[in-house]
């Protein structure tokens, strides 16, 4: 059974810096991209970051973008999203998902999910 279990979310003030986790089970680790995304209320759901099988290819989204660092530990089957300088408009629920038939932003590619870790980047 495949599952993928978001941690490392909270309250964090404006500047901060929040480290999330994303820990497997189930999966083939290795043959599967692994992205992020995070939703707003009442906004739509978008992409943060993305990292290949192997780790050696990471994205980014404009916002993420020297701010916001992907990794992976194979041998822990889990991801990592270390955040930083983090702002208000930061804020909403993060999402890990997984995928072995491609990567990036597109959530339609992306297999299993899971159940978000609530982020409130407020003063």
């Amino acid at each position: 059974q495949v599952q993928l279990v978001e941690s490392g979310g909270g309250l964090v003030q404006p500047g901060g810096s929040l480290r999330l986790s994303c820990a497997t089970s189930g999966l083939t680790f290795d043959r599967y991209a692994i992205g992020w995304f995070r939703q707003a209320p009442g906004k739509e759901r978008e992409g943060v970051s993305c990292i290949g099988g192997d780790g050696r290819n990471t994205y980014y989204s404009d916002s993420a973008t020297g701010r916001f660092t992907i990794s992976r530990d194979n041998t822990k089957t889990t991801v990592y999203l270390f955040m930083k300088n983090l702002r208000p408009d930061d804020s909403g629920v993060y999402y890990c998902a997984a995928t072995r038939r491609g990567w990036g932003f597109d959530e339609f590619v992306y297999e299993y999910w899971g159940q978000g870790t609530p982020v409130i980047v407020s003063s």
